[in-house]
């Protein structure tokens, strides 16, 4: 299956220039990448899904992006959200589908707790949730980031495709038969060789606390909209019990299972993602109607 591969667009917001890219039409889609890709990792889903929706995908300042934010722009968990907020907001945007992954999702969660006003479901795959944020494995990057020139020392090794391809990178969150060497090697190369986006990941890095999605968490009890919580129960860093907890905690929460997929649903099952947030949409928006 080719992947989409529409031109990115750009848009300024306060905080600096977004680029994102904008296909199909219908009810809007808003899908929210994680930390050190961007949105190309939505690019199996987003055409399966284009002739009925209206798929927004934005390259958020996580470290894939190509133009570096304003220097003073708030690039803490909440301050992204805020971001995702105001793009929703500039596009005019009405009755969004916010779709998450991996620290994405944790995003979603505060765009969902804090700026609920333009959306009307919430689509969450495996991502960071209440006390796994970030997970174990991968805090070693956060340390890195509070010491100067440290992170840009880890990250030297990722150079290298053998090292990108393995498990300290991407290796444990794609399967290996879906991984797509020249894909990865372009979400590194920002970080690597951009300061201006190497500054921007540093300060997201140096913000994260799970108590963000704790707190989320706890507002999510209000959340009064359908949210799917399509999770993996193979992926080895969000424990399938995160996403119970969260279907269990949003009044009209679900959750299905996604087998034989890793963090990167998007990656390993497209075509299963396509399919749940389709039906999902179309059932919600019904039931919408109805009432």
């Amino acid at each position: 299956m080719a992947p989409s591969q529409s031109a990115p667009q750009e848009i300024d917001l306060a905080q600096g220039t977004i680029r994102y890219r904008d296909t199909g039409d219908g009810k809007p889609l808003i899908f929210v990448h994680g930390l050190l890709v961007d949105g190309t990792l939505w690019r199996k889903v987003t055409p399966l899904l284009e002739g009925e929706f209206r798929c927004v995908v934005p390259d958020l300042p996580l470290g894939s992006h190509r133009v570096p934010m304003r220097p003073d722009a708030d690039l803490s968990p909440p301050g992204v959200a805020r971001i995702v907020a105001d793009l929703i907001d500039a596009l005019g945007l009405e009755d969004v589908t916010l779709i998450g992954n991996d620290t994405g999702g944790a995003i979603c969660q505060l765009v969902a707790t804090e700026h609920p006003e333009r959306l009307g479901r919430l689509v969450l795959t495996p991502c960071d949730a209440y006390e796994n944020f970030l997970p174990p494995f991968f805090r070693p990057l956060q340390y890195a980031a509070r010491v100067p020139g440290l992170l840009t020392a880890l990250l030297q090794p990722a150079r290298l495709g053998v090292v990108q391809r393995g498990p300290l990178v991407f290796g444990l969150l794609i399967s290996r038969d879906a991984i797509d060497p020249q894909v990865v090697d372009a979400w590194l190369r920002p970080v690597l060789s951009n300061r201006g986006v190497r500054r921007d990941a540093i300060k997201f890095l140096r913000a994260i606390s799970s108590r963000y999605t704790l707190e989320a968490a706890e507002k999510l009890r209000d959340f009064d909209r359908p949210a799917l919580i399509a999770w993996a129960p193979q992926d080895r860093f969000f424990k399938l019990t995160y996403g119970e907890r969260l279907a269990a905690a949003i009044p009209d929460g679900r959750l299905v299972r996604v087998e034989d997929s890793r963090t990167f649903v998007s990656e390993d099952q497209p075509e299963r993602l396509a399919e749940l947030i389709g039906d999902f949409v179309r059932e919600t928006s019904g039931a919408a109607a109805a009432a």
